[in-house]
């Protein structure tokens, strides 16, 4: 199903393949993803194009200053017919939920969705509300503009699996993007290619995707060689060891594999590990980038000779 998935988002997202994959990626390892990129690109559509695929429910909830925890998870309203009060559940009663420009809410806001993420439950006025098992969310950041925003703490950026740019799309892609979308967006006609039950077992697929005691290794010694790098004022958690390892086995799967190769985890670096390090300042000085700085990792950190699990 999963190869529908993407050939159905291509549809409407024109020429990056590989993002929608880490996307679906992130989606199936039962993580959350973060997407940094200036306005226009296409976040909106690739969270819809989703949905629609997937026969997923879809919400779209714009964050600003003035947003209320309770705007998000929803509040108890009295009944006078009953007399008693009533729960109305907020937006992120959904199966995958855009938040738009989280930073622009304000950390309590902000907390109230992470602790959703975190734990799949909201809890308002003392009782605990369960979400939908397949909640997913894809939270948009303007990397480029923080006047009068509340740019997310390092710890807090932690809690997203992966953390993706789309970036502008080649001239070839562009061309066909003005030419599908003449007469109207071709999201339009969209229609799902699989259904919420399909994609559940899915997701109960990737955990049995086979890893084996040296590529976690590896995963490890990735890890371990950020926390003693001279450009790294701190390195990744071991929360960061566990989403590469359930992302490399959703990178595997969607790769049409039972088992975790080396070069999955390599692929997958970069998505997994750029927002969680923080940089020295002199690091920041010689202006070095976090992608460079992984990509040296990399290149030190010896690639594993067992390939099968």
């Amino acid at each position: 199903m999963h190869e529908n998935i993407v050939e159905n988002v291509k549809k409407v997202i024109k020429g990056k393949d590989k993002k929608i994959k880490i996307v679906l990626a992130a989606m199936y390892a039962g993580g959350h993803v973060l997407l940094e990129d200036v306005p226009g690109v296409g976040k909106t559509i690739l969270a819809r194009a989703i949905a629609i695929s997937l026969g997923l429910d879809f919400k779209r909830i714009q964050f600003t200053p003035d947003l209320l925890p309770t705007d998000l998870t929803g509040l108890s309203i009295y009944d006078r017919k009953e007399d008693a009060f009533k729960f109305r559940p907020g937006p992120i009663f959904t199966d995958i939920l855009l938040a738009d420009e989280i930073n622009r809410a304000t950390p309590r806001t902000q907390s109230a969705l992470l602790e959703a993420m975190a734990e799949g439950q909201v809890t308002v006025d003392g009782i605990t509300h369960k979400l939908s098992s397949n909640f997913f969310v894809i939270a948009t950041q303007n990397p480029i503009e923080y006047e009068g925003t509340f740019p997310l703490p390092e710890a807090q950026l932690d809690r997203f699996m992966a953390r993706v740019s789309l970036g502008y799309p080649d001239k070839e892609s562009e061309m066909e993007i003005l030419t599908t979308q003449k007469i109207k967006h071709p999201i339009e006609d969209l229609r799902p290619v699989g259904t919420p039950e399909e994609f559940s077992q899915e997701k109960k697929n990737v955990r049995q995707v086979k890893i084996s005691e040296d590529v976690k290794r590896y995963i490890v010694d990735i890890i371990e060689a950020t926390r003693n790098h001279e450009s790294l004022k701190y390195g990744a958690s071991p929360r960061a060891s566990i989403s590469l390892m359930h992302m490399s086995m959703a990178w595997a799967y969607l790769n049409q594999r039972d088992f975790v190769l080396p070069d999955d985890v390599k692929e997958i670096v970069p998505y997994v590990l750029t927002h969680r390090i923080i940089q020295t300042t002199e690091s920041k000085i010689l202006r070095e980038t976090k992608e460079e700085i992984i990509e040296s990792i990399l290149k030190k950190v010896p690639v594993v000779e067992n390939e099968n699990a």
